[in-house]
Order: structure tokens, then sequence, then C-alpha cells
């Protein structure tokens, strides 16, 4: 028995690999360096749903598709009321995914896939009191999503730096989340069902609520000559510095790499403020340079969510809503496990370990 099932196989799967010794992340057989260099959203989501729906689906047809289905998805948002809006974005998301029919094809993966990526910003922009954007269906999904949270077109640094982000947080293994899809999937229950699961499960802190803290962190720091100083403070007072350390990687997180090269144009062209992105590097070498110090049992480096907090602040997407609009890209990855384990698995059902008490003997 390992609790937390630390090693445990649970399922065979063509869609990721994880190699945490190596720093390594491979989808569908393809390094995830060479994905975010080449592909958009929908280059990675079809490849992800290669021959686990109904029919093959390239591309510029799941594109199309998707651009539809957001419109489709958008009469949803006239369900918001007061009670949801006063939620945390992520909760009024699945409230609102809750609403899609719970089928397992090809018209259910698409609603799915477009949902978060129009109710988050119709969320996020009527908490502000402004209307929420109807969406353009002949745009790209990472163009549309900046372009219903801005109300205007966003540049084409700002759509890549976007894609470059729903890429590479499109499947890690079998992570928390994608393992409560798998379980909900085992069931033969619908990839609504198994969506709403993983939105659960990416919720809590421990997962995908940490890219926030990020920036509080950066914001406490100040100035690059305060970063040492604070670091040492925080790991006195036993906290823990947020976006070091991961439970599979032994090295670097190959995402964190990823989306600081998406940075790159962004500050290149002034659309992000470089003294933050100075600040954050500093921090960054200060925290290595501290946790090799003090943390000897094991290496903690930067993991994904560093520079995705600084990625999403600089496309102006709010810190609380961080976690939501890590469901709009993983929400692929989701439902390619999920048909993976209805098409391949068996019904999840591990056992336990009873250590509690036992009746007296007659």
């Amino acid at each position: 028995m390992k609790n937390g099932l630390e090693d445990v196989i649970a399922a065979e799967t063509r869609l990721s690999d994880v190699d945490g010794d190596a720093g390594r992340l491979i989808i569908r057989g393809i390094s995830l360096e060479e994905l975010v260099e080449d592909s958009s959203y929908e280059d990675v989501a079809a490849l992800l749903l290669d021959e686990l729906l109904e029919r093959p689906i390239g591309a510029a047809e799941l594109r199309a598709s998707l651009g539809r289905a957001r419109g489709e998805v958008f009469v949803h948002v006239q369900a918001m009321d007061g009670t949801l809006t006063d939620l945390p974005p992520v909760d009024a998301v699945r409230a609102l995914i809750a609403r899609l029919p719970d089928g397992d094809d090809f018209g259910t993966a698409l609603l799915l896939l477009a949902a978060p990526a129009v109710f988050l910003p119709a969320i996020l922009r009527i908490r502000e009191g402004k209307a929420p954007v109807a969406p353009t269906p002949s745009l790209s999904q990472s163009a549309d999503i900046l372009a219903m949270l801005t109300g205007s077109l966003p540049t084409a640094e700002q759509v890549s730096a976007l894609d470059a982000y729903l890429v590479t947080i499109s499947d890690h293994g079998l992570n928390a989340s994608t393992f409560a899809a798998r379980v909900i999937a085992s069931t033969k229950a619908g990839l609504t069902s198994s969506v709403l699961a993983a939105i659960s499960a990416l919720k809590g802190p421990l997962h995908g609520g940490a890219p926030g803290p990020v920036l509080d962190m950066l914001d406490a720091i100040g100035t690059e000559e305060n970063a040492r100083k604070w670091l040492g403070q925080a790991l006195d007072r036993g906290e823990r510095l947020m976006g070091f350390g991961h439970r599979i990687y032994r090295v670097r997180d190959p995402r964190a790499d990823a989306l600081k090269g998406a940075l790159v144009p962004l500050v290149a062209t002034g659309q992000v403020d470089a003294d933050r992105i100075r600040l954050a590097e500093a921090v960054e070498q200060a925290a290595l340079a501290i946790l090799r110090e003090r943390k000897t049992d094991r290496t903690h480096d930067v993991n994904v969510e560093f520079y995705t907090a600084l990625l999403l602040d600089a496309l102006k997407f709010p810190r609380k809503a961080f976690t939501g609009v890590f469901s709009i890209g993983r929400t692929i990855g989701w439902i390619a496990h999920a048909r993976e384990q209805a098409l391949e698995g068996r019904l999840i059902r591990p056992r336990s370990a009873y250590i509690g008490p036992v009746p007296q003997a007659a």
C-alpha cells in the first residue's frame, strides 16, 4: 500500500508521458518543446483526440467546429445571476458547465472545449459590471478568449502567448484532476461528468490553485535587492516558496521554460512590464540558490506555476481567475483521458486497508 498512490501505475495511456528525472514531457509522441514552437491550441486538441471519437478530425475542421460551439454555449451565459457571479470564477464556470448534455460523442466534446473558454471571460466581465462579449466563430480559440475578455482584438503576440500556455498545459500524465476524470469515465458516465469531477479536483490549492500566489510573492518582495532576504524569512517561517518544487519533477519543469519563452515576444514589443520580468528572474535565481542551500534532501526547481502567473498577468487575466484559465487548456486532456478510459479501461475500483477498531469476539 502506498499512501497517495505514489508511483502506483493505474492506467495505460497513449496521450502523454512525464519523465520527472529527465525533466521531459511528451504528448502523443512529440516533445513539449516542439509542440510549443510549431502548434496552436487546435493542433494539439486534434492530436489528443485522434482515434478517441467516432470519426477522425483535423485541426482545421476542429477550429471551425469549435468556433460554432462557442456560439452555442454562449446562450448559457444568460443563466448567470448574482449567486453565480459571487462565486470564485472557477466555481461559476463549473456550475455553467453542469448545464451541458452529458454525452460521450464529438458534439459533447466540442461543447466542453468551448464552455470554459466562453464562460470565464463572461464571468469576469460581469463581475466588473461590463456586458459579456459574444464569441466570434471565425477566430481561433486563443484569439477569441482574449477578445471576449477585453472587448477588442488581441495582438498576434498575445494570441501566440496564450496558444503557448494552452498547449503547454493540455495534458500532463495522471495528475489528480485527470485521474478524477478517468475514474468517472470508468463508470461509463458522460464526458460532462468527467470534466466536472476534474474541475473539482483542479480547484484545490495543491493542484491548480497556486499560480496566483506567485504574483502575491513578487508584490511582497518588491525589489530585486530584497529577494534573498524575503525568501529566507519565508522559509524561516516554514512557508512554501510559490512556483518552486514539484511532486514528479526532480529537475526543472520543462513547462516553465516553454512559458518563459512565450513571454519574450511580449517583452520585446513592450506589451508587458519589463521591470516585472526582471524582478521575477531575480527572484527565481535567489530562490534556486537558497533552496539549494537549505533543502539538500531533493531538488526544488522552478515549476510551471511561476511563469504561468507572469504570462496570464501579462494577458490581463486577474489572478483569482488563473485556475479557470488552466481549466480551459486542460479540458482537452481530461476529455482525451476520459475517452481512452471508457474505450479501453475497466471500472476503477481500488481497495483500502482498514485500520479502525474491530468488534470483540463473542
